[in-house]
């Protein structure tokens, strides 16, 4: 059972993932609205409840051109090796409460700039977003992209995105009477990258807790 949030294959009985803790409860493939045992559709969205899942953004097609030609350059160094990174978790605290009742592209209206000053703030301090997963990301500085300071850029990847939101939800406010917060966890340690990509996908086995402990930073975050 592979986890909507990291993607990591579970075991099929798990409630939570091993390697983010997110919960492993029916969700849609379209919206990622969590899913009553016996739905046909979405609640949410009226995506029928056992479609396949759309298909996820390769990272080729929100990564800048210079970070993605200097991550191709690298690979062939990197693969197999251990690396020190920081993990960041990002997503959009109540982002189900926020498009209920909303037509679904009146939604995407509102959630996709969350997820571009998201991604926005990350490729700034140059660190690649693993993964986007419907109301939020996941991002590694440090690797594919070698930086000593990466616990730091990741930090400031952090408060850039925290006030590039603030000034969006006061524009949201304004036009759509709603708030818009997110939360942010980060945690640094090793992983092992085992490939990438050409699309820049990174394959990778987390040491430890090191992604777990993020995602779960950013779950108990005040948004």
């Amino acid at each position: 059972m592979k986890c909507p949030r990291c993607r990591h294959d579970n075991p099929p009985a798990a409630k939570f993932c091993v390697e983010c803790a997110a919960p492993m409860g029916r969700t849609c493939a379209r919206c990622a609205s969590a899913l009553p045992p016996a739905a046909k559709f979405c609640p949410e969205c009226a995506h029928p409840a056992g479609a396949a899942p759309e298909p996820a953004a390769s990272p080729e097609t929100y990564t800048p051109r210079h970070l993605a030609e200097r991550i191709l350059d690298s690979r062939a160094a990197l693969e197999g090796e251990r690396k020190q990174v920081t993990v960041l978790f990002a997503d959009l605290k109540g982002s189900m409460e926020l498009i209920a009742d909303r037509d679904p592209e009146d939604a995407r209206k509102l959630l996709d700039p969350v997820l571009e000053r998201m991604m926005d703030a990350v490729h700034h301090y140059e660190g690649t977003v693993n993964q986007v997963m419907g109301d939020g990301i996941m991002a590694l500085f440090g690797a594919p992209l070698a930086h000593e300071d990466h616990a730091v850029r990741a930090c400031y990847a952090a408060l850039r995105m925290q006030e590039a939101i603030r000034r969006y939800t006061d524009e949201v406010r304004r036009t759509h009477g709603v708030e818009v917060q997110i939360r942010v966890g980060l945690n640094s340690g090793e992983v092992v990258v085992r490939t990438i990509g050409s699309d820049l996908r990174m394959d990778y086995t987390a040491v430890g807790q090191t992604t777990h402990l993020a995602a779960r930073m950013e779950q108990l975050a005040t948004p």
